[in-house]
């Protein structure tokens, strides 16, 4: 895998040593847009800009931090309620419905996808003109919530476009950490992705294999929930198996082994199963 940061590595020596401190990590939700194409089903990847704080450089799904309004009982919804989230996500019931709106909230704000429609059975089809890139501006400087964009337009947010796929959570190690559900969902039909700007300074659609296979060279450079994330949606033939897969979610969380001059990430796998290089070869 590739190597650490200098700097990380360094926190990771301090933390095997015992003199390194654990940051919080913070709630948030990650949303893996798929499409199908002839060749197979395609992903939707962002290149963080060089300047960000956390993850520069490295290519990303869409998503982020939950914001506190997130949780509000004012969003209109369709699809399982909170209560069946809470169950699916492992968590408290609160929690579940803001990490269901970080999830929607931020796709639309990384991609231009929107996940809601007028009704049960319905989805925006388009999200391209001026007064949706007015509203997604204000959600990115979070002078607009969620709940205020939808309630204006009269919308509900459709949860059940999601499905749950995987929860990591950020090494000890590292300064900036994150608590993050992982989810998967199909671009509604008549709406498409465009590059947005923000904390992006690229977005492509590609093929899951040669994301991975670029991944793999060099080419492309990940964090390891984002490799093994794409090494797993290898195994399906179409977004419809994708989004009907059975999912054992469990919270992973690579760490650090430190050996001489060596550090690297190992994962953990869960009921005691063999620890494995925390991203595929």
């Amino acid at each position: 895998m590739p190597s650490l940061p200098p700097d990380l590595v360094e926190r990771a020596r301090a933390f095997a040593r015992g003199t390194g401190e654990v940051s919080p990590a913070r709630d948030a939700a990650t949303v893996v847009l798929l499409r199908d194409r002839p060749a197979g089903p395609e992903v939707y990847l962002l290149r963080r800009a060089p300047s960000m704080a956390f993850a520069a450089g490295m290519h990303v799904f869409p998503g982020g931090a939950v914001d506190p309004r997130d949780a509000t009982h004012a969003t209109a919804w369709a699809g399982p309620p909170p209560q069946r989230w809470a169950e699916l996500l492992n968590c408290g019931e609160e929690l579940a419905r803001a990490l269901v709106c970080a999830a929607i909230r931020e796709t639309f704000e990384e991609s231009g996808i929107l996940l809601a429609g007028s009704s049960s059975d319905d989805v925006v089809a388009d999200t391209t003109d001026a007064g949706w890139e007015d509203d997604r501006l204000a959600l990115l400087d979070r002078s607009l919530s969620l709940a205020e964009m939808l309630s204006r337009r009269g919308l509900v947010l459709r949860s059940d476009l999601l499905r749950v796929w995987g929860h990591w959570i950020t090494p000890e190690f590292e300064p900036r950490r994150f608590d993050t559900r992982f989810f998967v969902a199909a671009v509604p039909d008549g709406q498409r992705t465009r590059d947005v700007g923000g904390e992006a300074d690229q977005v492509v659609w590609m093929p899951v294999s040669e994301a991975l296979q670029r991944y793999r060279s060099g080419d492309l450079a990940m964090l390891p929930p984002t490799a093994v994330t794409l090494n797993e949606l290898m195994a399906y033939d179409g977004v419809p198996a994708v989004l009907a897969a059975a999912r054992r979610v469990v919270p992973l969380m690579p760490r650090a082994v430190v050996e001489g001059d060596d550090v690297r990430l190992v994962l953990d796998a869960p009921d005691g199963e063999r620890p494995a290089d925390a991203v595929p070869q």
